[in-house]
Parts: C-alpha cells; sequence; structure tokens
C-alpha cells in the first residue's frame, strides 16, 4: 500500500500537528494560544480531536507540571522532522529551476576554432552537467540548411547574406594566408617573394568558388597566380591542411589555426603578409524553433558571451 492510501493520513488533520509542536516549543497552551492568535479553548480543542486520531495521550498535563508523555516525545520528534521539510520545499523547488536538462545539437563548418566559444561550452558542461551534446561538421551551406529546416539548435559557419528565417552574429573573425608543407621547394625560405608562387600547383576548399563563403580565400589565389584549377579539392579543413602538409599544393589556412603547424615545423607561411582575407565565422540560430532547457540557457550563454567581449578580442590575427 502506498503511503498516500492509508486511512489514517485521510483522517488526520495535518494543522493539528503545528497546534502540538508549537505547543509544545512554547511550553503550555496558553503561551501556544498567544502565539497562534487563538484561544486557549480552541487550542485545548485542537489538541483533544489530535489525542483522540491517535488514541494516545500527548501531553502530561499536572498543576505546576507540563511535560510529554512517551507517545507525545515520538510525535514532537516527528513533527519536527516534517515541519523542516515543509520549510526546505521552496528552495528545494528553487533549486529544481536550475537544474538544467536536455540535448543540445550543434552543427559547425569544419574550421571553428574559437577560444571563447569553447570557454562557453567548458563552463556550460561544468553548470549543467546533465546536459548531452552532439556536434555535426559539415559545409557550410549544409550548416545553413540544418539550421533553416529546424533540424539543429545552434548552427557555427560561413555566410554571405542572412536568411528570413534564421538570425545570426559573428561568432569570430579569422585571417587566412597561404602555407605549404616541408616537401614544397619554398619551405623554410625566408626570401620568398609573391612572384615566386606563380603557377605553383593549389589545393583549395570547395567553398572557395565564385560567390562562394570562401570568394575572398580565392581571390587570394589568384592574387599570386597560383595554378587555376586547384590539385586538391576539399570541405574539410583538416583534409585541406593534410593535402598541403603532403605537398598536394600550397594552400589557404586561417593563420592563427596554422600557427601551432608552423611551430612544429609542419607549415611554412608564404607571401603575401598583408591584406589577408578576413572572415567571419557567425553563430546562426532559427527564431522559430521552440528550445528546449539546454538549449535555451545555452543559446543565452553564447549571446552573452558575445555581447560582453569586444569585437577586437574575438578577432584572431
Amino acid at each position: 500500500m502506498r503511503p498516500y492510501e492509508e486511512r489514517f493520513i485521510w483522517r488526520l488533520d495535518w494543522n493539528l500537528l503545528r497546534t502540538f509542536t508549537v505547543v509544545v516549543e512554547k511550553g503550555g497552551i496558553t503561551r501556544a494560544a498567544e502565539f497562534l492568535t487563538l484561544s486557549q479553548p480552541t487550542v485545548s480543542s485542537a489538541l483533544k480531536r489530535l489525542e483522540d486520531t491517535l488514541a494516545k495521550r500527548l501531553l502530561d498535563r499536572r498543576p505546576g507540571h507540563f511535560g510529554l508523555t512517551p507517545a507525545g516525545e515520538t510525535l514532537y520528534r516527528e513533527c519536527c522532522l516534517l515541519f523542516g521539510a515543509v520549510l526546505r520545499l521552496p528552495g528545494l523547488m528553487a533549486a529544481a529551476e536550475t537544474i538544467v536538462t536536455g540535448h543540445i545539437a550543434i552543427a559547425m563548418t569544419s574550421h571553428v576554432i574559437c577560444p571563447h566559444f569553447d570557454e562557453v561550452l567548458a563552463q556550460f558542461n561544468s553548470a549543467f552537467p546533465n546536459v548531452t551534446y552532439s556536434i555535426a561538421i559539415t559545409d557550410s551551406a549544409e550548416v545553413l540548411s540544418r539550421v533553416r529546416q529546424n533540424q539543429t539548435t545552434l548552427g557555427l559557419c560561413l555566410m554571405r547574406e542572412g536568411g528570413p528565417l534564421m538570425e545570426s552574429c559573428v561568432l569570430f573573425r579569422e585571417f587566412f594566408g597561404l602555407f605549404c608543407g616541408p616537401r614544397h621547394p619554398l619551405f623554410g625560405r625566408k626570401d620568398i617573394t609573391p612572384e615566386a608562387l606563380s603557377d605553383q600547383p593549389s589545393v583549395s576548399f570547395q567553398t572557395e568558388i565564385e560567390n562562394g563563403p570562401l570568394y575572398l580565400v580565392r581571390q587570394l589565389r589568384e592574387r599570386v597566380n597560383l595554378q587555376s584549377e586547384p590539385h586538391g579539392v576539399s570541405a574539410n579543413l583538416p583534409e585541406v591542411r593534410r593535402m598541403i602538409v603532403n605537398g598536394l599544393g600550397i594552400g589557404a589556412l586561417p593563420v592563427h589555426i596554422a600557427r601551432r603547424d608552423v611551430d612544429a615545423g609542419l607549415l611554412w607561411q608564404l607571401p603575401p603578409w598583408d591584406e589577408l582575407p578576413q572572415i567571419d565565422i557567425h553563430v546562426v540560430v532559427n527564431p522559430r524553433r521552440s528550445l528546449n532547457p539546454a538549449e535555451s540557457a545555452f543559446l543565452t550563454a553564447v549571446r552573452e558571451m558575445i555581447a560582453s567581449t569586444p569585437f577586437k578580442e574575438r578577432t584572431y590575427s
């Protein structure tokens, strides 16, 4: 039998427990009646009803003496626990509202390397460990399609124009430079001029096509007259990097991402050194999406980070 199915619970007036507790703590009916702003007969009647319901004598009242019977001591002890539990209810319910659960689906292009976003993700996971995540890596066009079709919480991608069904803001700005790998004859040379790159094989991103989101990178390749037909193409930054490192051709990479490979001797930056293409990575959401608590809290955290971080700090040169 479940506790609430017990007939005793329905017969018991729980207000009588409160009256009984006050009588015990105030040390008598008179002071309890004053505290409860009730008449003494009313308090006495309440105690009588409680004793009748329990079929136990609870108070030992004699001239000049006020005490508890063994049954009264047991009941008082349990009442203290009961009232303590009730007292914690507002705090427990408030705490329950801070327990964020749900799933966050992120779709992003492959060259999203953003310490600011990573810090938001780390702090959010620490604050809400019950939230789960999925991250899909795809090209920017597919990211925008998934956001538009309401298949993902948010997208991180390149975009040239906004859409009527999407909201976007710039997460960070990066600059693309040209690089070669250790197998390339220009690797390690410091006296390179832009003319030395003329007619060299190249590798590229698929989105470098005309009017694509990386069209400025295509213009960078044209600026130094690399071979017009790429020797290798990929939509994935690690694969473009792989082709550059292994000598398939000269290619463009975000400077802040390539820096570690340059320091490790896997990449070498080539001219030009100035007026490098600047590319913005956007956070894109569908305003019509019904958000679960995790999605809502995470998007709030991302937006607060963007609002509080100067754009200069989110510009990775």
